[in-house]
């Protein structure tokens, strides 16, 4: 394996993981500044208040994107397996 494959499977690799954590963290960005705008208008300062919608819609986010996910993860598993090959030459 030549060092400009294991940096290209590593830029990969790290293509994927960023596709398959981004919509998670994404929408627990939005949802905590969404409740930061409320929690600032109404001056309520409960902790639970921002913790438990954010992990509400994170797990309604990994439920509804799991099938993407699933492809994207799949997709990238096989293209190693049929690159194993050329990893070994």
């Amino acid at each position: 394996m030549t060092p400009e494959l294991a940096i290209e499977l590593g830029k990969q690799a790290l293509t994927v993981a960023v596709l398959l954590a981004g919509p998670i963290l994404l929408s627990a960005l939005i949802t905590g500044l969404l409740i930061g705008l409320f929690q600032a208008a109404t001056q309520i300062n409960e902790q639970t208040l921002s913790f438990v919608p954010k992990l509400g819609v994170m797990a309604l986010v990994l439920f509804i994107m799991t099938p993407w996910m699933h492809t994207i993860l799949t997709d990238f598993t096989r293209q190693l397996y049929r690159g194993i090959p050329g990893f070994i030459g």
